[in-house]
């Protein structure tokens, strides 16, 4: 018995099968109720093995935002056959094969993009029967990361008790950026007890070290996060200061 493989059958019931995606029609001699159908597709007509190829979909990527670098996608779907063919396709029409594409098994693929057009990309698949899926949308964006402008270390040395504007930090990107604190040292008010715009990057204090009277270095890690998620840490200390204690007498 010998196979050929079809990428329809229309209708399953009937006496006539689309063959293809060009219409072309095959009409049985017999009765097709004669015949079996089968789990996998597939139905067997006067002795010869018909299997329906079925097409992949596309369910999801992880992660969904990257940047020019070359990036690690995972993408999720269905009816995968290795090893296809995975393609970014920009808005703008451009298209751009993966760099290399891993065949996890038939619902997961491990692609590595390298994207250099910031832009949203839909993401095709095609397997090497020939049939093929694009998201519905444009499922990938291509962004800058933040890139911080106030260099890493010491914002400075500030006195006890102070009130008021401690410094300011900033980053730059492609679209607003927001500002938080990823330790527990800046807004502790055990601690350097100062706040944090989350828009503008000042951080302020009515108290500066709260009730501490001790000089200490305060070192805390900051977030710059843009509107796409995504991230660039940058790590920052302040240092309080307080004056001589005690007394002396010189003759």
């Amino acid at each position: 018995m010998s196979e050929v493989k079809v990428n329809k059958i229309s209708p399953r019931t009937g006496t006539t099968f689309t063959i293809g995606d060009a219409g072309d029609t095959v009409t049985t001699a017999g009765d097709i109720s004669a015949n079996s159908i089968t789990a996998s597709n597939s139905i067997t007509l006067n002795g010869e093995a018909i299997t329906a190829l079925a097409n992949p979909t596309f369910t999801s990527i992880s992660p969904d935002t990257i940047t020019n670098d070359q990036t690690s996608i995972t993408i999720t779907g269905s009816n995968f056959v290795s090893i296809p063919v995975v393609e970014a396709v920009s808005t703008t029409g451009v298209i751009t094969p993966a760099d290399s594409v891993t065949f996890n098994n038939s619902t997961s693929l491990t692609c590595n993009f390298t994207l250099t057009t910031d832009g949203t990309y839909y993401i095709r698949i095609e397997n090497n029967d020939g049939l093929a899926v694009r998201s519905s949308t444009a499922v990938l964006t291509v962004s800058d990361a933040p890139t911080w402008t106030t260099a890493a270390g010491t914002l400075g040395t500030i006195v006890g008790d102070f009130s008021g504007t401690v410094a300011t930090v900033a980053a730059t990107g492609d679209s607003a950026i927001t500002y938080s604190e990823t330790t527990n040292v800046l807004t502790n008010a055990s601690l350097a007890n100062c706040t944090l715009n989350s828009s503008t990057g000042v951080i302020s204090t009515t108290d500066f070290a709260g009730s501490n009277t001790t000089a200490a270095t305060y070192t805390f890690t900051l977030r710059a996060t843009d509107a796409e998620g995504q991230t660039a840490d940058r790590q920052f200390s302040l240092t309080s200061s307080f004056g001589a204690t005690g007394g002396g007498q010189f003759n």
